[in-house]
């Protein structure tokens, strides 16, 4: 006997590919565990293949399996971007694009932008949502997002990589420190303090770049907290738990008991560039690059 493979067949396949559970999977999509069992069994015999390994313990994913839980993800992805951005036209939009972004990019880069796209597209709808490097390069790779603004040197093929904006580092330290813009010549001065960080896996280009100036100054830095947020690292910073080194555009929109010392004889830059997937077919996408 032959089946049809549809759409419902992949959603079906999917759940059990991310729980690697019939049980779980058919609760996740209010059907019977039998009529799930079947209609995996259909899907197997119209492909001639299997897609799991099970037994009475485990389930686990074929060869075959996760290439198609890869493909299948990027497919409805993609088929309900189709879908929005058919009914953005239909209600008389131009279309919609998704943006990621680390945090820095908010407070200069990406507001600018915003007002010179829908200066072009005034009907366009955004999407805007925070989220850290390697999330940005995951969500581009599946197609969640059209763009993402990060700060990493190198991306996987799949993608492309366009920096838009470098700036300075700026010290943060509490109001009350000794030094200030006047005094300060070196981080040779800061060498007995505690640093707070960025995570190092929030972007491991980034976190070399700040730890390659202290190595041009001789000594490696005594590092103490790291975050992922610039308002936990400048409240840490704010109630004397250490000092920290940021990219400059962080000076903007805060009002916390701490000052900035911009290092403006220090190399290295902070460097914050446009990512996109070569494959995205978006045609939003190609307008705001040209933008």
């Amino acid at each position: 006997m032959s089946y049809q493979i549809g759409l419902r067949h992949y959603k079906y396949f999917l759940a059990v590919a991310e729980e690697l559970h019939f049980k779980k999977a058919a609760d996740k999509l209010f059907i019977s565990q039998p009529g799930l069992s079947k209609q995996i069994k259909e899907m197997e015999e119209a492909l001639g293949f299997k897609l799991f390994e099970r037994n009475n313990r485990n389930v686990v994913l074929t060869a075959a399996g996760k290439y198609l839980k890869e493909e299948i993800t990027l497919l409805l992805n993609d088929n309900e971007r189709i879908l929005r951005h058919a009914q953005h036209i239909a209600t008389g939009n131009e279309g919609e694009i998704h943006l990621g972004y680390v945090g820095s990019a908010m407070q200069t880069i990406i507001p600018k932008l915003l007002i010179r796209f829908r200066k072009k597209y005034p009907s366009i709808h955004f999407s805007l949502q925070e989220m850290d490097n390697n999330r940005q390069i995951n969500d581009l790779l599946g197609n969640k997002i059209d763009i993402g603004f990060v700060r990493l040197n190198e991306v996987p093929k799949a993608l492309s990589l366009r920096p838009v904006f470098d700036e300075t580092f700026s010290l943060v330290l509490p109001k009350n420190h000794a030094l200030n813009s006047r005094n300060f010549t070196s981080l040779n001065q800061l060498k007995a303090e505690q640093f707070i960080f960025f995570e190092k896996a929030y972007s491991p280009s980034y976190h070399e770049k700040v730890i390659s100036m202290f190595e041009d100054c001789g000594f490696s830095p005594t590092i103490s907290h790291t975050s992922v947020h610039a308002t936990t690292i400048y409240r840490l910073v704010e109630n004397s738990f250490g000092v920290a080194i940021v990219p400059s555009s962080l000076k903007l929109g805060y009002n916390m008991n701490i000052k900035f010392i911009e290092l403006k004889n220090v190399p290295q830059r902070a460097v914050l560039s446009l990512a996109w997937n070569k494959e995205n077919r978006n045609p939003m996408l190609r307008h705001f690059l040209d933008v």
